[in-house]
């Protein structure tokens, strides 16, 4: 939705599902939901694209989590959604919340040598015992430019940037940003 877009409230709709909009037939990038007040398109990342084309039927009620953006120069609110449900209990489809969490650890040579490759497989098990592996986006980067310090690893929660932090602290921190968000 770019940068020119301010992003207004998190929404949680609830309607009737009319059925997919896309460009070409086979890439549908909205769903078409019937509410009280009319109907409203809501864009659907790829990640959730796909899972809802094959499992949503038209006429499904169903509840819709995302959020809204304004762009303050036309004054059109884009809605984005997150998590598709249907209301009868039978799906559940999940994405991340948009402040999703992410673990970015250094591959550069120095941290390596100093514990890097520990340090990955160290966090990746802690976390897959949390059970919160699947909650988190874990990447590889290059140098952090903060070789004094190796291994490197940067926990990033929303906003919030936490530096040298071990594999249990990052566990505990990332189980409470869920549990803020309400997502645990």
């Amino acid at each position: 939705m770019g940068n020119k877009y301010l992003t207004l409230s998190e929404l949680n709709l609830e309607g009737q599902f009319l059925g997919f909009v896309g460009d070409k037939p086979g890439k549908y990038k909205y769903l078409q939901l019937e509410i009280s007040s009319g109907n409203v398109q809501i864009k659907l990342p790829k990640e959730l694209r796909r899972t809802l084309i094959s499992s949503l039927i038209p006429g499904e009620p169903i509840s819709v989590c995302g959020i809204s953006k304004l762009n303050p120069h036309t004054g059109k609110i884009k809605l984005k959604a997150y998590r598709v449900n249907s209301i009868d209990g039978c799906q559940d489809q999940n994405l991340p919340s948009p402040a999703q969490a992410k673990i970015m650890v250094c591959q550069k040579s120095g941290c390596l040598k100093r514990g890097g490759k520990g340090l990955l497989s160290d966090l990746e098990k802690t976390l897959c015992d949390r059970g919160l592996l699947d909650q988190v986006k874990i990447e590889r980067t290059g140098c952090q430019k903060r070789c004094s310090s190796a291994p490197n690893c940067i926990l990033q929660l929303g906003k919030k940037k936490y530096k040298k932090v071990n594999p249990e602290a990052i566990a505990s921190l990332l189980e409470n940003h869920l549990h803020n968000l309400g997502l645990d």
